[in-house]
């Protein structure tokens, strides 16, 4: 029975330089070789793979680095030793929700999820920090990040280290914002879909730094646009050069081949273009210009009007859009226009009936339509728990902005998962919610936010983290409410499940020479004598990588909790003096539930003997479960 360890280096997350070596190993079995210390890239075998197109030495070439780019990127790729905890008194029906509210250091849960959703997330909604100088940047420690976090946030030592901002003083003050973009924006991209596509705000600061850096991460190929989000709704008269009027949402997708925008609805006042004074059986149209600038070899003839007369050319310095076929077909099928009185220019008819099925997603979005900083400031003020919040965080978004972002990058019927992990005062989860309740759709989110304190004494809520969870609590219940009498409500998704990042559950060896009989004994049971039978089973979940919010049943088998996830395809059990009788048992179970696979995890120090350990594998496999280990 292989067990589940953790040892000083190890993890439970993806190891993602294992994972890339895997891929390319199925793609160029030849590139791989192997020494005393395991899998290397025979460099030799890539370049004549690739027609020796790799980069020499030279450094004269196009290049965008920085101070600690190379030691950034390997942060991406060294797996997590945390876990998340799951902390169902914080959350909101924990039993039936499909979000999740996950606090820690968004730079672990990112390597956390890789497993579990990769490849899963249809669209990413972030605002990190602007680097204006006064927001706190993540300060990543390469040797243990999670001991960092911990220290951090005051969850060990006695009260924390000061959550330090980047100043403009600081002689790397543009290294160091994009020493915490690059790992986290790496490993986000592993997490999209091919129809996948992340928005980022960011303002004049960073934003052609950002660019930069995500042509890098996403590849410029699939820049998709960069959005002017006029922010405010009157000029600053106090602005020391010019009023800064806009911030920038830089789009990007996975897979710009495969990603479309979601058409946005026509408004009331669009459709209101439309009419048909002609009383046409095709419906309502609207005319527009049949006459061009561009020259067109075949653009120029003479037309005659319905009233008989001639017009012998289009304008001067244009040119008609259609062939003279063409346009006496489109005349023959009642597609022009020529006025009331047949005497007009002729215009082309476009029917509604025939337009696409929305409006195509613009560059501009002007306040009016999507919301402006000080919608937003009242929006958090209204849904939370607690007053004089106006001044709490720098940067707050309209839920407008956001639900027109959720329009073009999801749509209504697909299950789609919405990811942002800066999450702040949780604006993107109030606005899924709102979404979903105006269009029937079953979004879900899930947000991540590091429990940054807050810079005002507040009894309920002390942290960023804790001011996003009663946004949510709130925001839900109101738009219930608010939309009471719409059919189907009740079974809109207000809930989230709440997960804390923490040191894993399993202890690691740590070999003590001076006291080897006592490490010997307490290796009995792996597990932190602190932690609940709850931390491990969804330790265990991110191991095997799956879903979070998979339903999990419980099963009394003769007398022992067995958990029940994804209807057998994981059994789990945790209890101690594990007998044969619940080994046969959980074998009947595959039986009754019939699973494709399944999979069965122990406690090692579980079993009532050694020998009821050495025999379950074998009674297992009696009953076609091959898979069984011990944690």
């Amino acid at each position: 029975m292989e067990k589940i360890t953790q040892g000083h280096h190890g993890s439970l997350s993806l190891d993602m330089v294992q994972d890339n070596i895997s891929k390319l190993k199925q793609l160029f079995p030849e590139l791989i070789t192997e020494d005393a210390s395991g899998a290397k890239i025979d460099v030799d075998v890539l370049k004549e793979l690739v027609g020796y197109q790799v980069i020499d030495g030279d450094k004269e070439r196009y290049n965008f680095t920085w101070h600690g780019k190379a030691a950034a990127r390997r942060l991406a790729q060294t797996p997590s030793t945390g876990t998340l905890r799951p902390c169902k008194e914080e959350s909101k029906n924990w039993d039936t929700t499909q979000n999740l509210f996950i606090e820690g250091d968004n730079l672990e849960v990112l390597k956390l999820l890789q497993k579990s959703y990769h490849k899963k997330v249809k669209m990413i909604y972030i605002d990190p920090p602007y680097n204006t100088g006064r927001e706190f940047i993540y300060p990543d420690n390469f040797s243990d990040n999670i001991k960092n976090y911990l220290e951090l946030t005051g969850q060990i030592g006695k009260e924390g280290q000061k959550l330090s901002a980047n100043p403009e003083t600081s002689g790397r003050y543009h290294s160091n914002w994009l020493n915490m973009m690059l790992p986290r924006l790496r490993l986000a991209r592993n997490l999209l879909n091919d129809e996948g596509v992340i928005f980022i705000s960011i303002d004049d600061h960073e934003v052609t730094n950002l660019r930069r850096l995500c042509d890098e991460v996403f590849g410029e190929e699939n820049f998709i646009a960069s959005v002017i989000w006029q922010k405010v709704f009157s000029p600053k008269n106090s602005a020391k050069y010019l009023s800064e009027d806009h911030d920038y949402i830089l789009i990007y997708s996975k897979v710009a081949d495969i990603w479309r925008p979601t058409l946005l609805p026509r408004s009331q006042e669009m459709i209101g273009r439309y009419s048909n004074p002609d009383n046409d059986p095709r419906g309502v149209w609207a005319s527009s210009d049949l006459c061009a600038r561009n020259f067109y070899g075949e653009g120029t003839y003479s037309v005659t009007c319905p009233s008989g007369r001639v017009i012998p050319s289009p304008p001067q310095g244009s040119y008609w859009r259609v062939s003279k076929q063409n346009f006496d077909k489109m005349d023959d099928e009642n597609r022009l226009w020529w006025g009331e009185d047949g005497n007009n220019m002729p215009r082309m008819k476009r029917f509604l009936s025939e337009v696409k099925g929305g409006v195509v997603p613009q560059t501009l979005w002007k306040y009016q339509d999507v919301g402006h900083t000080q919608e937003a400031k009242k929006e958090l003020i209204e849904f939370v728990e607690f007053e004089n919040t106006i001044n709490v965080l720098n940067s707050v978004k309209p839920t407008r902005l956001l639900r027109h972002a959720l329009k073009i990058g999801s749509t209504a019927d697909q299950e789609d998962i919405i990811l942002d992990f800066f999450s702040g005062s949780a604006p993107l989860a109030h606005a899924v919610i709102a979404q979903n309740a105006e269009d029937g759709g079953k979004r879900k989110f899930i947000l991540v936010q590091i429990p940054e304190p807050l810079k005002i004494e507040e009894e309920k809520v002390k942290t960023i983290a804790d001011l996003g969870k009663s946004r949510i609590r709130n925001a839900g219940d109101k738009i219930v409410h608010k939309n009471q009498e719409k059919e189907g409500i009740e079974n809109l998704d207000i809930g989230f499940k709440v997960f804390k990042l923490d040191s894993s559950n399993i202890k690691p060896w740590d070999a003590d020479f001076d006291n080897v009989e006592d490490m010997i004994a307490a290796a009995d049971d792996s597990l932190k004598k602190d932690r609940s039978a709850d931390d491990v089973l969804y330790e265990i979940l991110l191991k095997y990588g799956l879903d979070l919010t998979l339903p999990i049943e419980e099963h009394i088998l003769a007398g022992k909790t067995v958990h029940n996830i994804g209807n057998g395809a994981l059994m789990i059990c945790l209890d101690d003096e594990i007998t044969l009788d619940v080994v046969n048992a959980i074998g009947g179970l595959k039986k009754e539930l019939q699973p494709e696979v399944m999979r069965v995890v122990f406690k090692d120090a579980g079993f009532a003997d050694p020998v009821v350990k050495t025999n379950a594998i074998q009674v297992l496999k009696q009953f076609g479960i091959d898979d069984v280990k011990s944690i």
